[in-house]
């Protein structure tokens, strides 16, 4: 049987392991942990240094990179361990990833257990899996060379790759859970669509707060700093003007701030936009048969959420016989499911 439920366990795992990563790098960031191991062994760096030799060949090598040197130049080998562990950690975790991502898919390819779509998401997750680890390196590399910090641009980079990643294993696993189209209320949508818009952009001025480091001042809510709405470092700290909301502590802080309100507004009105659910009968359904099994549906799953119905190809008002034309239903997976099951055509609105 294709896409059953192996795939979709295969593809929670997927998806729980790649929250567990975003945890533990935003650990290492928090930890100053990031820049601790400074190559990138595929194979060997799957085991951290064993011994005190090692130990001390990893520190040396640390030592030849300019955090240890403007930085932690004071750090004792103790010291390098603590940071070592979370920054190898993550790394071991986004190679666990890897496995089990590409052994399952290509046991599920070889039985035969992957439908043509299911194994072109396959292959696209399993691009995004590889392009992230390539981005985590790349990231890293920006803080090896001159500045002991990776550059924020690349940060957001990794970051927001990281969600999109997440995004796209859940969103591939509820096509296996839901395979049945349904109709699509095209301006909720678009609505959800640029909603998803902002809060991308909020991932990325997240990564660009941690960066920069720029969550270490204007510490106070709901004003910045002297109790101003916009602080007037917003404007000043880089020139020309643009470059504050890029590269500027205060102006990267204050945008992530108001996004933060328009992200929490969109999903306020994406729960307010999802509250109704409309039943679209046509001349011919409108009949005793149908309505019954209609009000059967309002009698068993009474609810909270508006439920209406619509004639589609009707020019003239019918008058459906029922007690209203609104009722009342509480909205679930498994009321959708058997009016799916009973042949009947609604949106959510």
């Amino acid at each position: 049987m294709k896409d059953n439920k192996k795939i979709q366990i295969w593809l929670i795992t997927g998806a729980l392991l790649i929250f567990a990563m975003v945890v533990i790098g935003g650990i290492t960031r928090l930890t100053h942990s990031g820049l601790s191991i400074s190559n990138y062994k595929l194979i060997k760096g799957t085991i951290p240094p064993i011994g005190e030799q090692q130990w001390n060949d990893a520190f040396e090598l640390y030592k030849q990179y300019p955090e240890y040197k403007k930085i932690n130049n004071h750090f004792t080998l103790q010291d390098f361990k603590d940071i070592y562990f979370w920054e190898w950690l993550h790394r071991f975790i986004g190679r666990i990833i890897g496995l089990v991502f590409f052994i399952p898919f290509i046991y599920f390819l070889i039985t035969k257990q992957l439908s043509k779509p299911t194994f072109k998401k396959s292959i696209l997750l399993l691009l995004l899996g590889g392009f992230q680890g390539a981005l985590g390196w790349y990231m890293v590399k920006s803080g090896l060379i001159h500045k002991p910090d990776v550059s924020h641009y690349r940060l957001a980079a990794h970051l927001t790759t990281a969600f999109i990643t997440f995004a796209y294993t859940f969103w591939v696993l509820l096509d296996l859970i839901f395979p049945t189209r349904k109709q699509v209320n095209i301006p909720l949508r678009n609505f959800i669509r640029i909603a998803l818009v902002v809060l991308i952009i909020q991932i990325i001025y997240g990564a660009f707060v941690a960066g920069l480091d720029a969550g270490f001042i204007h510490n106070y809510w709901p004003l910045m700093s002297d109790n101003q709405l916009i602080h007037e470092t917003v404007f000043i700290e880089q020139t020309p003007t643009y470059k504050n909301f890029f590269e500027g502590k205060s102006g990267v802080q204050f945008v992530h701030r108001t996004l933060a309100y328009l992200v929490v507004a969109s999903i306020i009105a994406i729960h307010f936009k999802t509250k109704k659910i409309t039943i679209t009968l046509t001349i011919d359904e409108v009949n005793s048969h149908k309505l019954k099994k209609i009000m059967t549906l309002i009698d068993t799953y009474k609810g909270s959420k508006p439920l209406s119905f619509i004639v589609s190809d009707s020019l003239e008002k019918i008058k459906l016989n029922l007690p209203s034309r609104t009722h009342k239903v509480n909205i679930s997976n498994e009321l959708l499911s058997t009016l799916q099951n009973d042949g009947f055509s609604f949106r959510l609105n």
